[in-house]
This record gives C-alpha cells, sequence and structure tokens, in this order.
C-alpha cells in the first residue's frame, strides 16, 4: 500500500530514549534523578516585521495576519520538553535611518519551556506586532545565536527565520553570518521559510539554509506555514532524526546499504539514485522521500520512489506529482516481507532481502538556472515489524500493477454475467406479465 505521509520515527526515538535512559548503578544514582537525561531543546522563531508584510497575497490576507495565525498554532503545538522563544526583525523603527533601521532586533519573548500563561503571554505579544521598518536578517541572526548559546552540551539548537524579502543591511551578507555561526561549532541549524518570495530572496534564504545544513521552503499559503513551523519545531525536540548524509549510486549494485534512519542526499534535473535495505524476512520497509526544488523550476513535475528486487524486478511504487505551488514534493511506500516459503526463484534472496530503492524526479528548468550541485533529497528508512498475514497489497505485488488489471478484468467479467442475467431475467417476466 502506497502512502505520501512521512514514515515515523518512532522506532529510532524509543531505542535513543531508553539509551538516554540509562544511568550508572552506585552511590549517585540518586543524584543523576535530580537532572534530566537530556538538556531541553532550543528554537528560536525569528519572524519579519519589516513593511513588505502588509502585502496581502497570502490566502487573501496579509503576510503579517498569515503569520500571526500560524504562531498560534504552533504556540498551540509546541511540545513541553522544547524551550522555545520569539525575536523580531524590522518591528519597532519606521524611520529612514539605515544605521539605525539595522539596529531594529527584538527578542520579543524569551527562550524558555512553555507552560499554559506562558503560551498565552507568546501568543499576546505576537498579537501586538504590525509591519514597520527594515529587514537586518545578519544582524538578527547573530543576535538569536546569542540568545540560544550556552555551556549546556548535547543539546539541540535550532532557528527558523521567516521572511519575504532580502536583507537591507549589507555588507554584511546574511550568507557569511550563517557560515560564521557554523563555523562556531554551538550546533546551531538555521531553518528559512520564504513568504511569496522573488527569485533573490529564494537565494539568499537558501544559502542561510545551507550554511549550517538546514532547510529552505518557500510558503505560499497559512498551512504550509503553520505545518512546517511545527515540524521543524518538532525536529528539534527529536534530534535523532537529524539527517546523515547518503550519497546515492547510478545503479543498485553499487548503492550504499541503509539502515533505518533519514539521510539527505541531491539530485539533479531527470536523475535517478538508487540505494540499498536489507530487509529480513517478517519486516516491514517503509521509506518515504522528499525533494526540494531549491531553485526556479517549471511548473508540472513528480518524483517516484520505487522499490525493486536485484534483478530490477518493482515491488512496489509510490508517486506524486506538483504544479508549483510548494517547493517541497513527498511520496513514499510500505513493502511487507512475508516468511520464506515456495515462492519463484527471483523471490528467494535467504533470510535477508536486499531491496533496491531507485528515487527519480522529473524537475526541469529555464537554461539560465544553474543545474549543479542537485535539489537536495530527503530519504527516510523504516524496519518494522511485519503484520502476522501480509494482507497488503505490496507484498502481492500490485504495485507493479498487472495483478491490478488482471483483477479489474475478473470483476468485468463477473459483474457482465449477473447483470446480463438479471436482464434476461426481467425481460422474462415482463414477456411472462
Amino acid at each position: 500500500m502506497i502512502t505520501r505521509q512521512r514514515p515515523a520515527a518512532w522506532v529510532i526515538a524509543l531505542l535513543a530514549a531508553l539509551t538516554a535512559g540509562l544511568v550508572t548503578a552506585g552511590p549517585a544514582a540518586a543524584d543523576d534523578d535530580d537532572e534530566p537525561a537530556q538538556p531541553s531543546p532550543k528554537v528560536e522563531l525569528v519572524l519579519d516585521v519589516s513593511g513588505s508584510m502588509r502585502a496581502r497575497d497570502i490566502d487573501g490576507k496579509s503576510r503579517m495576519a498569515a503569520a500571526k495565525q500560524a504562531f498560534n498554532e504552533v504556540l498551540d503545538a509546541t511540545p513541553d520538553e522544547v524551550a522555545l522563544g520569539i525575536r523580531t526583525l524590522g518591528a519597532n523603527y519606521r524611520g529612514d535611518d539605515r544605521k539605525t533601521g539595522c539596529k531594529d532586533t527584538e527578542l520579543l519573548y524569551p527562550v524558555e519551556r512553555l507552560d499554559k500563561a506562558g503560551r498565552t503571554d507568546a501568543k499576546a505579544a505576537v498579537a501586538t506586532l504590525a509591519p514597520t521598518g527594515w529587514t537586518p536578517i545578519g544582524p538578527t541572526l547573530l543576535k538569536a545565536a546569542d540568545d540560544l548559546t550556552d555551556d549546556t552540551a548535547g543539546r539541540s539548537r535550532r532557528i527558523v527565520l521567516i521572511s519575504d524579502g532580502e536583507d537591507t543591511c549589507q555588507p554584511l551578507d546574511p550568507c557569511v553570518v550563517a557560515r560564521e555561526i557554523s563555523a562556531k561549532g554551538i550546533h546551531l541549524t538555521i531553518d528559512t521559510l520564504g513568504l511569496v518570495p522573488d527569485a533573490k530572496t529564494r537565494d539568499q534564504l537558501s544559502c542561510i539554509a545551507e550554511a549550517t545544513g538546514g532547510t529552505y521552503t518557500s510558503i505560499r499559503h497559512t498551512d504550509e506555514l503553520a505545518g512546517r513551523v511545527k515540524q521543524l519545531v518538532d525536529r528539534a525536540a527529536d534530534p535523532v532524526v537529524t539527517p546523515v548524509e547518503a550519497k546515492g549510486a547510478a545503479q543498485c549494485t553499487d548503492a550504499p546499504r541503509l539502515k533505518s534512519g533519514l539521510y539527505t542526499d541531491r539530485e539533479e534535473f531527470g536523475e535517478h539514485r538508487w540505494y540499498r535495505v536489507d530487509v529480513p524476512e517478517g519486516k516491514e520497509l517503509r521509506a518515504s522521500v522528499s525533494v526540494s526544488a531549491d531553485r526556479a523550476v517549471h511548473q508540472d513535475y513528480g518524483v517516484l520512489l520505487r522499490a525493486e528486487t536485484p534483478n530490477g524486478r518493482e515491488i512496489v511504487r509510490g508517486q506524486e506529482s506538483g504544479d508549483g505551488r510548494t517547493d517541497v514534493i513527498s511520496t513514499g511506500l510500505r513493502y511487507p516481507r512475508p516468511e520464506a516459503d515456495d515462492a519463484d526463484e527471483d523471490d528467494k534472496y535467504g533470510a535477508t532481502e536486499t531491496v533496491c530503492l531507485r528515487v527519480s524526479n522529473s524537475f526541469s528548468a529555464p537554461a539560465s538556472v544553474k543545474k549543479t550541485p542537485g535539489m537536495p533529497v530527503e530519504l527516510a528508512v523504516d524496519l518494522v515489524d511485519s503484520p502476522d498475514e501480509a494482507s497488503d497489497v505490496a507484498s502481492f505485488g500490485l504495485g507493479h500493477g498487472w495483478w491490478l488489471l488482471g483483477l479489474l478484468v475478473l470483476v468485468g467479467f463477473v459483474a457482465g454475467l449477473v447483470w446480463g442475467w438479471l436482464s434476461r431475467w426481467r425481460f422474462a417476466v415482463w414477456r411472462t406479465n
């Protein structure tokens, strides 16, 4: 069965939680109970409140109104263990003095764990914001990094920057600032979201994210904004799912072997990349892939994720198409491997079966757009216990299409016979009466 939702990494998270919970037996055990097993992750939401946020092009309302609505939803959904803060840029100074405007950044709500009263206070602070001034992204990122820096080792730190325009405080290039933050080794990730961005804004926000291993997403609807910010906050709360780099191959025989986890790669337009996963008997493979269009591309594109045997026979597939409304497109698949039986020779791989995952895309772009490096790819792999009886259509090869076609033909044939018999019976009754 094909699913388009990202597979949950709860198995990995459970193992990490159990590992973190182990403490050394002895006299010091009582003292360890007073400290959390893992430091609270820190997240700071950085919101652009410059004058351009007045534009009314997100679901019929202003960008500022859409951001406020999204923030309210995010604050309600923030996990209790996450320390969250809010910083603004361009929210206070209305004048024309560049030097003053480039200092216009404020910590609207301190970085702390949210209780009921804290969520209410944060919402009230956001509600007072009105689009005002400049766009000092570089200076704001420096301040935000200071907000999150402390001496606690192993803490997850993340900045989520939401902006609708380029930095207006050059020569302090925000890309250079992001690289400097990354070079400090404080394990801080910056994710960027562009509200209805133009090409220059997209390039700058993408550069900021790439410098720290973060992600860039283009936003054109309120629900997209709320959903993406929630996802990033949850990722900070569960650092186990931090992606690991894995370079796909041009063919399955050379592909890297992946275990349960989250992986990143890059794929050029129209390229195929291969990965391998060993699936034991009685296990179900769940995989999903997301490809981000981090540059201007033509509308109408698609992503295909295929699970195949090493001999090239398709087991199951997941596919999705897009039309330019979002810069991220995802699809997924499931393959429950049944216990060994008297299957044909093509299916006999012993106790562990090698499944080849092929990621393909149909993106294209104008000739002026750079084709390298490739677009960011995020691949999630999970192996869970298979159902007692492999009733999933994938285990019978329905993802290939031939079984489904044969089933439809058989159903149509039987339905035709039944309909013909009923028609003759009705005609006979009509003649008799």
